[in-house]
């Protein structure tokens, strides 16, 4: 009797031994398999200079030109299909002007912010609406500090008086760098966004290889 108790014992002994190391080995699997199902929370930031103003009406808040409501509506056809969660646009009617079209097609009211307050629309967005994708319009003098106010590096040095096609896409996530894109939308000038950037690189490359020449000097 005693022998079969012992045998017993043993073999539950053994198999409780089998039982925790199975467990311990599936626990790093699981564990890793969670973090594999963590997708990093990216807010997606798509920032755009109103469309062309009209320089024939009241110079002080000017509406927006034929051309410019072309690409309003062009904007709309661009972005709606993303699903933008929120709209921010400065108080002025050009800017309202080019966000109408959008607002219509996704039935959101659009929200004013102080262009000379970017950080704080950024610390708002991040805060509010991480996650998620937004949409605001600016100034050729606003919109690449507002990329500097979300982490990301302006791709160009300026947006000129005649250039109102640049889109330029912000992605932002924790604890990572933030993204910038860049691209073209509507009518684009003679000269091609992507040929503006090449422009813009070859000028930079040139200004470094200038200062490592003297560097070495």
């Amino acid at each position: 009797m005693n022998h079969l108790l012992t045998r017993f014992s043993s073999l539950c002994a053994l198999l409780l031994l089998l039982a925790v190391g199975t467990s311990q080995a599936q626990a790093p699997a699981e564990a890793k398999k969670m973090k594999m199902k963590i997708k990093p929370l990216i807010t997606t930031v798509y920032i755009v200079r109103h469309a062309e103003k009209d320089t024939l009406g009241k110079a002080d808040d000017p509406e927006l030109s034929a051309e410019g409501r072309a690409r309003a509506l062009a904007l709309s056809q661009t972005l709606a299909k993303h699903q933008p969660a929120a709209l921010f646009t400065t108080d002025t009617k050009r800017t309202r002007a080019t966000l109408a079209p959008l607002a219509a097609a996704t039935k959101l009211e659009p929200q004013t912010y102080d262009p000379k307050r970017g950080r704080d629309l950024a610390d708002h967005i991040l805060k509010d609406f991480a996650g998620k994708s937004v949409v605001i319009v600016g100034h050729s003098n606003t919109v690449l500090s507002l990329i500097d106010d979300f982490g990301g590096i302006p791709p160009v040095d300026e947006v000129q008086d005649n250039e109102y096609d640049y889109l330029f896409t912000v992605r932002v996530a924790p604890g990572m760098q933030p993204t910038v894109e860049t691209r073209g939308y509507g009518a684009e000038r003679r000269e091609p966004v992507a040929s503006r950037l090449q422009k813009t690189k070859d000028k930079e490359m040139k200004i470094q290889a200038k200062a490592q020449a003297k560097a070495v000097k």
